[in-house]
């Protein structure tokens, strides 16, 4: 990647500007924390976004803010947000798929519409990401084509899984990463094991999630693709057969 006329994807102040970026799961903790990390945000449906939105309007007043309520599980709904995007902007730079969900804590409480939901949340968000996303990152937008969105010459994106998988699509110009957290403080109970299972010998904050989605997004990680960061304080080196259940 070499720099453009207009800008640099990979600017040394790691900064995103001009960046369109989707997120989904931004009303949840850590979806919001990477949020104020990429100061932009696309929202899922059912959740009130409009305290993101307030908080970065008056931390970042040159960022956009907008709430897109649809479904991430759904392709339909996935699709239409993506043409959403392009026909507003031109382009697509980052996709944050942060929109996780936790099961009940044991399987005999668990049932198969928990399952299903599951299912959706964790797999199907990043298949429609990772099967979408990069060829709507490899649009390019000539200068004075959108008159809100910053010109894009070069083929350019970032993909960043949170607890999934990573992957690299060559040729595309597209970077494929994945985050997996571990005890992250989500205002549910971790149920005092921290100190036992975790080097930090504390959970981690949704804010340090995020600040990893931001090293990724940036040009900070140029040369990383089809990487797995772990961010859990050391707990899998402490503690490796250790299989929460």
């Amino acid at each position: 990647m070499t720099d453009s006329d207009h800008f640099s994807p990979y600017r040394p102040d790691g900064k995103l500007y001009g960046f369109v970026c989707i997120v989904t799961g931004a009303a949840q903790p850590v979806g919001s924390a990477i949020v104020h990390e990429l100061a932009t945000c696309s929202n899922s449906s059912g959740e009130d976004y409009s305290p993101l939105e307030s908080k970065i309007s008056k931390d970042h007043p040159n960022t956009k803010i907008i709430g897109y309520p649809y479904s991430p599980s759904n392709e339909e709904d996935t699709l239409g947000l993506i043409d959403d995007v392009l026909n507003a902007w031109g382009r697509l730079d980052v996709w944050v798929c942060s929109s996780g969900l936790l099961g009940p804590a044991a399987i005999q409480d668990t049932t198969p519409t928990d399952m299903q939901k599951c299912f959706e949340a964790n797999s199907m968000v990043p298949f429609f990401a990772l099967k979408y996303g990069p060829p709507a990152m490899a649009k390019t937008t000539p200068k004075g084509s959108y008159p809100n969105a910053a010109p894009k010459d070069q083929k350019y994106g970032s993909i960043v899984v949170v607890s999934s998988v990573a992957s690299t699509y060559g040729g595309t110009g597209v970077r494929i990463n994945c985050i997996s957290p571990g005890q992250i403080d989500v205002g549910v109970s971790l149920q005092g094991v921290q100190k036992e299972n975790i080097g930090l010998e504390r959970a981690g904050m949704p804010e340090e999630v995020a600040r990893v989605a931001g090293f990724l997004a940036s040009g900070f990680s140029s040369y990383v693709s089809g990487a797995n960061l772990v961010v859990d304080g050391g707990a899998s080196t402490m503690c490796p057969l250790t299989i929460p259940i």
